[in-house]
């Protein structure tokens, strides 16, 4: 018996499209990392990119649970001495709700240089039009447990 071990000439990725519209955070970002990693694939490999690309659209329209929305904190620092600066759940929805689902996915992949291919598969939108229709994209409805 051989091992089957998976090359880029005998993975064939699909492009499937997700819409966010009323999916929670984190269970809509778990299993968009499943599909980009390949985990739903027979031939996943955890060392070879075996995943599909993902579009996400409607991302303003995601919901938290709890009180995330004021609790949770999203920090980065301008470099200088003093210069961590924090921003709310709410606050960056207001703004850029695409970072709120990029960087949820991305905590999710591998880090590291294989992550980053993965992640590259990722395309999040604010609305409901997206640009890679030329991709015939196949719309994706997720597990019963988390319907909207």
């Amino acid at each position: 018996m051989n091992t089957f071990m998976p090359n880029e000439t005998a993975i064939e990725r699909k492009w499937y499209v997700i819409d966010a519209a009323g999916y929670t955070l984190g269970r809509l970002s778990s299993e968009v990392a499943k599909i980009l990693r390949g985990k739903n694939k027979p031939i996943f490999t955890p060392h070879a990119d075996t995943g599909d690309y993902v579009i996400i659209v409607n991302a303003g329209k995601i919901k938290v649970t709890g009180r995330k929305l004021d609790e949770k904190l999203y920090y980065r620092h301008t470099g200088h001495i003093g210069g961590l600066k924090s921003v709310t759940l709410r606050e960056k929805l207001a703004v850029r709700p695409c970072e709120v689902i990029e960087k949820a996915v991305r905590g999710m992949l591998p880090k590291g240089p294989l992550g980053n291919r993965m992640y590259k598969k990722l395309f999040v939108y604010e609305g409901a039009e997206h640009p890679h229709d030329a991709q015939k994209p196949e719309e994706l409805k997720l597990n019963g447990k988390y319907d909207k």
